[in-house]
C-alpha cells in the first residue's frame, strides 16, 4: 500500500488553516476582554457640567477617569473626584475636590474651612465663601466620609448642603486624571496653567 503524498499535504494545510482561525479568535477574544476591562474597570471618559469647578475644570470639558485609582489606595485631600450618590434622586456623575478626610471634623468660618479646628491651607487660589450651609457647625466624618467642595466655592452645590452631603467611599467612581482638551493632567492644573491654555487657544 503506498503513501498519498498529496493526502497528508491536505491534512497539513488544513492543521494549519484550523490553526490560524483559533489564534485569531483567541486575539479577539484577548482584546474583547482587554477593551471590556479598560472601560468597565480602568477609566472613563466624562463631561464637565456646569461651572462649580472653575477655574479648574470648566463648563464641557472631557475628562478622563482613573477608575482603577482607588482600588489600592484611599482617595487624598485636594483630589478630585467623580462620584455618583446612590442614595439620592438625582443618576448623573459630579465632579468636586475633596477637602475633609474620614475621622476629620471640619468646620466653617468667615468663608474659610478649618480641618480638626486648624486653617486648611488651599491647595489652589480660591474665593472666600459666602455660605457655609452645614459646616456653619463642626462636622465630624464617618470612617467612609469626604468632605468635598468646587472651586467655584460660590457656585458650588456641594458638601455644605444637605441636597447633597458627605460623599461615601462606594459613590466614588474614579479619580479625574485627564483633561482632553487642552490636554493635561488634572493634578497638574491651576489657576496659571487655565490662564495659559486660554492664552494658547486664543493665539491659534
Amino acid at each position: 500500500m503506498g503513501y498519498n503524498f498529496e493526502s497528508y499535504e491536505r491534512k497539513e494545510k488544513v492543521n494549519k488553516i484550523l490553526k490560524e482561525i483559533i489564534i485569531w479568535v483567541l486575539e479577539l477574544i484577548l482584546v474583547i476582554g482587554a477593551a471590556y476591562f479598560i472601560i468597565h474597570y480602568a477609566v472613563e471618559k466624562t463631561t464637565m457640567v456646569g461651572e462649580s469647578m472653575e477655574p479648574i475644570l470648566l463648563n464641557e470639558d472631557e475628562i478622563v477617569i482613573n477608575k482603577f485609582a482607588y482600588r489600592f489606595t484611599e482617595p487624598e485631600r485636594f483630589d478630585i473626584i467623580i462620584f455618583k450618590q446612590s442614595g439620592k434622586e438625582h443618576s448623573f456623575y459630579n465632579i468636586k475636590r475633596i477637602i475633609g478626610l474620614p475621622g476629620e471634623k471640619v468646620f466653617i468660618k468667615d468663608g474659610l474651612v478649618y480641618i480638626d479646628g486648624e486653617l486648611l491651607q488651599e491647595k489652589i487660589t480660591v474665593d472666600p465663601m459666602t455660605t457655609a450651609g452645614v459646616a456653619e457647625e463642626e462636622i465630624l466624618l464617618d470612617e467612609n466620609e469626604f468632605f468635598v467642595l468646587g472651586d467655584n466655592r460660590n457656585n458650588s452645590e456641594d458638601s455644605r448642603f444637605a441636597s447633597l452631603g458627605n460623599i461615601v467611599k462606594e459613590d466614588i467612581i474614579g479619580k479625574a486624571w485627564i483633561r482632553l482638551k487642552p490636554f493635561n493632567f488634572v493634578n497638574q492644573l491651576t489657576t496659571e496653567t487655565r490662564f495659559d491654555d486660554e492664552n494658547v487657544q486664543e493665539q491659534e
